[in-house]
């Protein structure tokens, strides 16, 4: 029986549809506790999950993709929609859960916040001030949940600046540890246009990874020349258009091979592969090592339990 990673709105909840707006708080102990403080590797589709953790001493590790990362408190933790992750939590864990709609988050943040956008948009673990991070935080922490507990009319809408204001104070905090800042920052126009191209130029990647389209098609899709693609992709991300299609793709690959329980052969197929010997070359030709070499040091050192779902 094959198993896919488990897609959900909340730990536990039936995922909502890409489009449904959404806004959440919770304390870790109040969904963490009643699993035994393990939340196991899930995602979600369309929402982005914030964490702050205050302190708790050790307070156990988070599972991003294929890392595991100790939590240090105090720290926070981005979680952009899509990311497989999971948690072990310490029982005396200190800290909160912050949920809300990817894309609303980064069209508000686009709007009066552009240095913002890539904060929202990359999974990471980052120490914070020692010094000032409560007094700092808590404020805006201690209004988003006072609003979310109300439940009133027009919720989302009062969140939503709320968290652009915490997520404005976490970017100070970090010292830009999950921030890449444009040199370019003065002109807002330019970043904003091209924030938007990239963020076009993944979606269509998502979208059509599985058909190996070659980056010409990705460049007449944005109304771009290969060229300015690649000019784009180099000055806001680091990476060419092709280095961005095929971390996609073998990012898709190295899920499917340590969360799912199909073959290689499946897995190359799912993924547009006709011949899994070349899937095993290109696989190996991007990480290194072969598909099934990945999976099998993946799920040792994740302990996952590979028995068939019942």
């Amino acid at each position: 029986m094959l198993r896919k990673i488990p897609n959900y709105n909340l730990y536990g909840e039936s995922a909502r549809p890409p489009w449904y707006d959404a806004f959440n708080f919770e304390w870790i102990a109040e969904r963490s506790a009643p699993n035994d403080w393990h939340i196991d590797a899930h995602r979600h589709d369309a929402l982005l999950q914030f964490l702050y953790i205050r302190g708790g001493g050790s307070s156990g590790d988070v599972l991003i993709e294929n890392t595991r990362i100790p939590i240090e408190p105090p720290c926070v933790i981005m979680l952009p929609a899509q990311t497989v992750h999971g948690f072990s939590f310490a029982p005396d864990v200190d800290g909160l859960v912050l949920t809300a709609a990817q894309r609303s988050l980064e069209t508000l943040a686009a709007m009066v916040a552009p240095p913002l956008v890539p904060l929202l948009q990359r999974a990471g673990v980052a120490r914070v001030n020692v010094q000032t991070h409560d007094s700092v935080l808590m404020p805006l922490v201690e209004l988003l949940e006072k609003e979310y507990r109300a439940a009133d009319r027009g919720h989302m809408a009062a969140g939503l600046p709320l968290l652009i204001a915490l997520f404005v104070h976490v970017e100070r905090l970090c010292e830009g540890a999950l921030v890449t800042r444009s040199t370019a920052a003065a002109n807002v126009s330019a970043t904003e246009r091209r924030a938007r191209q990239i963020r076009r130029f993944r979606e269509l990647v998502v979208a059509h990874f599985r058909e190996h389209r070659p980056v010409d098609f990705y460049a007449q899709e944005l109304g771009m020349t290969v060229t300015q693609l690649g000019r784009v992709c180099r000055e806001e991300i680091s990476s060419s258009p092709l280095t961005v299609i095929n971390e996609h793709l073998v990012r898709e690959a190295q899920r499917d091979l340590v969360y799912s329980h199909m073959s290689v052969k499946q897995i190359a197929h799912d993924l547009g592969f006709t011949d899994v010997a070349y899937f095993s070359r290109y696989f190996r030709k991007q990480t290194g090592v072969t598909p099934t070499q990945f999976q099998k040091e993946a799920i040792k050192a994740l302990a996952i339990d590979r028995r068939p779902a019942q």
